[in-house]
């Protein structure tokens, strides 16, 4: 904005504050007449939107304590007067910039307003539908920036929350927006907890006929009482018997969303060993993870006296040696 306009506009006039206004009292003055006229509230309204952005214009200048002191420097000096540029290199007298030329830096001319993150965002953020958390919206940063072509919609921030299936496979789900509209939204397969996905054009409009904003939509994922994410793989934990891991068997290992699978496990498994299972895991466009089976073995709680009879004497006919031997000794050194 030219510094000509600020002797033609009274700022103060326009959000009906008195000179001496507190900043406090200017934000509350500003939010109110904001509420009142912004293009959301207020839409296909030509008038309010007019509104909207004088306010705004009137706001990014007396809201900024340095343009504020150099507004009212202007006014106090001009007193209301016009100043009228030179045309060509007749005689008259120096115009607006001869006048003011250097008092602000050279450059009144190129004097320009707009509303960046900490400026329209923190006055009214919430005001239109700031805060997304559990499955909602709200606004950040994108709003009504000035003159200078038209204005792109503000972003929106949202969040949903989906089951451990669909975001292992992908699947489409359909969100409400706060201002009531329905979007089908693609969830990819293999989609991350706390993974963000932008929706191009699917935040609030342009007050101006603009590019609307975007919606970042932030994931969250349930936890799956049997499977666990690692990266492309799935984890399921397998409890065998102790006769199974020490005999060897063919088990049953459950697989996500399908039919269980059969799986060798060999004489003398250990606990914790990991067996693979090729291709059973998320399946992407950028790759297929595995299902990793993780034998835990089970020790039984209740035994007959016929059973711990058997069993001490299989413990007696096995070779005297301690399986912590080695770690005792690794320990010492």
């Amino acid at each position: 904005m030219a510094s000509q306009d600020w002797f033609d506009k009274d700022f103060y006039k326009v959000l009906g504050v008195a000179k001496d206004v507190t900043p406090a009292e200017l934000k509350k003055a500003y939010r109110k007449l904001a509420r009142k006229y912004h293009p959301d509230s207020n839409p296909g309204n030509p008038a309010a939107e007019a509104k909207f952005k004088e306010i705004s214009e009137a706001h990014s200048v007396i809201g900024d304590p340095a343009q504020r002191k150099e507004y009212d420097a202007v006014r106090a000096m001009g007193g209301g007067a016009r100043f009228t540029a030179p045309r060509g290199g007749g005689g008259q007298a120096g115009g607006f910039d001869d006048v003011f030329g250097g008092m602000f830096g050279g450059g009144a001319r190129q004097q320009g307003y707009s509303y960046e993150q900490g400026g329209y965002d923190d006055l009214l953020g919430g005001m239109f539908g700031r805060g997304g958390g559990g499955g909602g919206f709200g606004s950040t940063s994108g709003g009504f920036r000035g003159y200078g072509g038209p204005t792109r919609g503000r972003d929106v921030i949202a969040s949903t929350t989906v089951d451990f299936i669909t975001a292992t496979h992908g699947d489409q789900i359909t969100l409400q927006t706060q201002d009531g509209r329905a979007i089908k939204v693609k969830i990819p397969a293999g989609v991350a907890d706390g993974q963000k996905i932008k929706l191009r054009g699917q935040g609030q409009h342009s007050p101006d006929g603009g590019e609307s904003g975007d919606i970042v939509l932030t994931v969250s994922v349930r936890k799956h009482p049997v499977f666990e994410r690692e990266g492309l793989n799935l984890r399921v934990a397998v409890p065998v018997t102790f006769v199974e891991a020490a005999l060897g068997a063919t088990i049953e290992v459950p697989t996500l969303g399908g039919p269980p699978v059969k799986l060798r496990i060999a004489p003398g498994t250990p606990s914790g060993r990991v067996l693979r299972v090729k291709g059973r895991g998320v399946v992407t466009p950028k790759g297929t993870g595995d299902l990793l089976a993780e034998v835990q073995v089970a020790v039984p709680s209740h035994l007959s006296k016929d059973a711990e009879e058997k069993l001490e004497a299989f413990a007696a006919a096995l070779p005297k040696e301690n399986p912590r031997d080695d770690l005792l000794a690794k320990a010492r050194d």
